[in-house]
């Protein structure tokens, strides 16, 4: 089945843009490779986009940012409760609830999916049990206050750790899988009957 991934860059302490969107801080020098980036990107063929995050990206483009040239070989979707008032080549605008989307997206042949972000549209999915696996990278750079990761509400989620990567620059790739929830023992008994 194809999984939805979260594959994404932070500060040391936990943010992934600053409070206004700004990701100044992920100007650096890279690594010959970029961390895995190309892996990553041949293993997905769809990318899922929160609405600011998108506008952020394609405000980037229009700046002449190289590394957000659409892809006509990736399909992208972006989550928004307001539509755009003209179409946007490349990119299918979404409101159905992330339950069905998910469902049905990952019922489809292809592979992988990337969810690119922000930190609303990644709770969401988190909160929907949408999410398969969380691919970290932490830059070794603190920014003191910003957007987290994950848009904060009450709830626990565990993780297994799947690998754990360091980089001569001080970078760490921190690949966990959402831990699956243990059926409860009501359902374990109902399963054990049939």
């Amino acid at each position: 089945m194809r999984k939805i991934i979260v594959y994404i860059a932070t500060s040391a302490d936990g943010y992934i843009a600053r409070r206004d969107g700004a990701v100044d801080w992920l100007d650096r020098p890279r690594l010959k490779g970029d961390y895995g980036m190309g892996e990553f990107y041949r293993s997905i063929d769809t990318v899922l986009w929160g609405r600011k995050t998108y506008d952020m990206a394609l405000g980037l483009k229009a700046g002449g940012n190289a590394g957000t040239e659409s892809d006509s070989k990736v399909k992208n979707y972006v989550f928004s409760r307001r539509p755009p008032r003209k179409p946007v080549a490349g990119a299918e605008f979404v409101k159905e609830p992330i339950p069905e989307f998910a469902k049905r997206l990952r019922s489809l042949a292809g592979k992988n999916i990337w969810m690119m972000g922000g930190a609303g549209i990644i709770a969401s999915f988190l909160d929907a049990g949408a999410i398969d696996e969380f691919i970290i990278h932490v830059i070794p750079t603190l920014i003191g206050e910003g957007i987290p990761l994950i848009a904060p509400r009450h709830r626990t989620v565990p993780l297994k750790l799947v690998s754990c990567r360091s980089f001569s620059d001080g970078v760490v790739r921190l690949h966990y899988a959402v831990a699956k929830e243990k059926a409860t023992k009501a359902e374990k008994k109902k399963s054990d009957k049939n």
